[in-house]
C-alpha cells in the first residue's frame, strides 16, 4: 500500500516537473531527503545535580581519579547524551527498590515503603532530530568517547551527543516515563505493553 502512494506522488511529481520544472524539482528533492530519527534520554526526575555541576564534578579540573581524568569535552557532553534505543534510556530512568524479596519487607515497611527503600521516579524525554542533526551527534558522541560511542558508528553504536541548540525540543514522553516508573517500583521485567514500546 505504502509502495503504491510513493509510486503515485513520484509519478505525480514526474508530471508536475514537466508544466512546472522549479516546482518539480522542490517535490523531488522532499522526497529524497533522509527521514530524520527520535532519539530518548532517562534521568531521575529530581537530579541531585544540575547536567553542569555534575559534567565539573565528573569531568572539571580537580576531578581526576573520581572517575577519569579531566576533559572539557566529557564535561561539556554531560545531560546532552540520547539512544535510539527506548530502552537503553529506562536504564537511566529513576531506579527501583533495593529489592522485593520477602527479606526485604521488613526494612522496606520501616522505611515507609518503595519510596523509602531506595525507590526514585525517573523521567524519559524524547527529541526529534532532522537527519543532519543525529550525523553531527553521531559524530560528536564518537569524538567525546574515542571512538566507542557514536549514532551507527563504535563498539556500541546507537548513543548521541546531541547539539546544544536542540535542547529546547526535548519533550517528556510520557507515556514511557508512567511505565518506566511503574516497573521501577513494582520490580516489574520486560513484556506487555513495556514490550511493545520497547521499554
Amino acid at each position: 500500500m505504502i509502495s503504491l502512494v510513493a509510486r503515485g506522488i513520484a509519478s505525480l511529481a514526474g508530471r508536475m516537473a514537466t508544466r512546472n520544472p522549479r516546482l518539480g524539482k522542490k517535490i523531488f528533492d522532499l522526497l529524497k531527503r533522509p527521514k530524520g530519527i527520535t532519539l530518548y534520554r532517562g534521568e531521575p526526575a529530581v537530579p541531585m545535580m544540575s547536567a553542569k555541576e555534575t559534567g565539573k564534578y565528573m569531568y572539571g579540573p580537580g576531578s581526576s581519579g573520581i572517575f577519569t581524568r579531566p576533559s572539557t569535552l566529557k564535561e561539556a557532553a554531560v545531560g546532552r547524551w540520547f539512544s535510539n534505543e527506548p530502552s537503553a534510556a529506562m536504564r537511566f530512568a529513576g531506579r527501583g527498590p533495593y529489592g522485593w524479596k520477602p527479606m526485604h519487607w521488613k526494612k522496606m515497611w520501616e522505611m515507609g515503603g518503595p519510596s523509602g527503600y531506595g525507590y526514585q521516579k525517573g523521567i524519559v524525554k524524547k527529541l526529534k532530530l532532522s537527519a543532519k542533526e543525529a550525523k553531527l551527534a553521531g559524530l560528536v558522541a564518537s569524538r567525546v568517547s574515542g571512538g566507542t560511542f557514536g549514532g551507527g558508528r563504535g563498539s556500541i553504536p546507537g548513543y548521541y551527543v546531541v547539539p546544544k541548540s536542540t535542547l529546547p525540543r526535548v519533550e517528556k514522553d510520557a507515556i514511557r516515563t508512567a511505565i518506566a516508573n511503574m516497573k521501577h517500583m513494582m520490580g516489574l521485567k520486560k513484556g506487555g505493553l513495556a514490550q511493545i514500546l520497547k521499554v
